[in-house]
Order: C-alpha cells, then structure tokens, then sequence
C-alpha cells in the first residue's frame, strides 16, 4: 500500500513537471539580466532582421516582411520558426519597462534561415536639394518607455523639430515626416524621402535596454549601405561626439527606415532612456538642443555647407 501511494504521487509530480514547460513565460528573475547577457528587444531584432512587428501575443510575437514570417515562441523552453521551420531554441527573456527582449546571438541564426528579398536600389537616386528628418514612432506606436515614465516619441519629435528648424535656417530645406504625434507606417517614412528624392534622411529614435548601466548614442546605417550614407553617418557621428553622450559607434542594421530608402539613410540613436541620467539628459530641452545641433552639425557637413 506505502509502495503504491508512492508511486502515484510520484506520477502526479512528473505530470505537473511537463506540464509547467509549456506555459507562457513569466518574466525575469528579481537578479535580472545574466552578466555577459546581451540583448535586443522585440523591435530592435525586427529592425536589425528588415522585419516588422505584426503579432504581439501572450505566446508568441510574429515578424514579417513580404518574403519571410518569423514567430518567436516567448515561453521556457520555445522555439524560433522562420517560415514555418524551427531553427532555433529561443533561450533566455527578459521583460523590461512592458518591453521583451531577446539574445543578440538570435539575429544571425534567423537571417541564416531567412529567404532574400528584393530591396529598392540607390542607383535610383537623384539629388533634390532636401532632407527628410524623421521623428520616430508617434501615435498608437509611443516607442520605448523611458524609467523616468515618459515615451520615446516625445523625445524624437522634440529633437527632430529642433533639428529642421536649424537647417531651415542654414538655408538646407528641410522636411519631416511628420511634425505632431501622429502614427506613419515605416514604409511611408521611407517614400517620403524618395518622393522628395532627398540627399539625406535622418531617422530620429531613442534606445532602451535591460541593463539600465547602458549609455551613449550610435548610428545606424543598412547592411548594404551606399558610400554616401556611411559619409553622412561618420559627419553625424562626429558632431554628436561632441555633446556629453558617449559614443558607441557606427553599426549596421537592416532597419526598414533605411532599406526601402533610395538615397542616403541614417538611424540615430540618441541615448538609452533606461539609463536614469541620460533619461533625464534626454527629457531636457537645453540638453535636447544641443543634440538637435549637433545632429544639424554632421548634417550640413554632409552637404558641404556651413551654418549661418
């Protein structure tokens, strides 16, 4: 009888065992992020892959563009399918400020097992005389929340105001995708620029990350980029080098932004909203100008011109 009582509640605890693997992932634990841990969340690894958010659910997030569908199974112990096959187990999540984030070592593995699409060719591109300057995210799309509460894009609307009101007056004629805080979808930034065929589109954001030590600014070109884009984002980056922000480089990224652009694109990153001083850094509106200057600066260095 001791021996039968022992086996049934040792049946009963195998069951509940497996059946806890397949529920949804509860979040991190209260040590956060492993040390060594890198990540990106949801969005960035849409934007790094050329991908778009379209599902967001409680077990899954799905990607797409027009070739390739990407879901991404957010529970312990799910897996990535690209295109319906699994190539991959997802591994560690964090959850972070409403936003899920993923191993960096994700992106290489699902662009591996990603079909090629076809992507607008810069050759297409004729000079304007124009920049586009894009204030990310906008409307129902608030971008990342900053751990001082505000939303990300306030700050690029702000930022990307202030820089077209300094082209303006440096005589750069200046155009922005939108000027209040509205929604535009990413492909329609992009033919913004290529309706104007600008010398220059400029993406304004603001990064976030788990790890609220993370600091600084970077540029985003495409993986294929032009010898001009690269021109314009090493011109940006050595203006911003210039404000108290650190630098983290030039890095590229298939952001759709600046792939489906037919001339000169950059992304840049401002700073991290998660880091509690540049938060504050970045809701600041002097602190703010002197971005926007320093984004105008790399800027009109690209064109060849100098500010009045």
């Amino acid at each position: 009888m001791h021996i039968r009582l022992t086996l049934k509640l040792l049946l009963l605890t195998t069951v509940l065992a497996i059946g806890g693997c397949g529920g949804p992932y509860a979040g991190p634990s209260d040590a956060g992020p492993v040390s060594g841990y890198e990540t990106v969340s949801v969005s960035q690894l849409a934007g790094l892959l050329g991908l778009r958010v379209v599902e967001t659910a409680s077990t899954h997030v799905t990607l797409k563009d027009s070739t390739n569908t990407v879901m991404i199974f957010t529970y312990t112990g799910g897996k990535v399918y690209v295109n319906a096959k699994a190539v991959c187990d997802v591994g560690r999540l964090d959850r972070t400020a409403g936003q899920l984030y993923v191993s960096k070592e994700l992106i290489s593995q699902i662009q591996s097992a990603m079909q090629t699409s076809a992507r607008p060719r810069t050759s297409t591109w004729k000079s304007s005389g124009c920049v586009v300057i894009d204030a990310g995210h906008g409307g129902k799309d608030p971008g990342a929340t900053s751990c001082l509460g505000y939303y990300e894009k306030t700050v690029n609307l702000a930022v990307a105001s202030k820089v077209a009101s300094l082209l303006k007056r440096s005589g750069v004629r200046a155009i922005m995708t939108r000027s209040n805080d509205t929604f535009i979808e990413l492909e329609d930034r992009a033919e913004i620029a290529n309706r104007y065929g600008a010398d220059l589109f400029v993406s304004i954001h603001a990064d976030s990350s788990p790890r609220s030590s993370t600091r600084g600014f970077t540029i985003y070109v495409a993986r294929s980029a032009s010898w001009s884009s690269r021109r314009a984002a090493s011109a940006i980056s050595k203006s911003m080098s210039r404000t108290d922000l650190t630098k983290r480089g030039i890095q590229k990224a298939d952001y759709r932004v600046l792939v489906c652009t037919k001339g000169p694109a950059v992304l840049v990153e401002l700073g991290y909203l998660s880091n509690h001083s540049e938060a504050g850094m970045l809701r600041n509106s002097s602190f703010q100008n002197r971005l926007a200057q320093a984004v105008s600066d790399g800027i009109t260095e690209f064109l060849g011109r100098n500010i009045l």
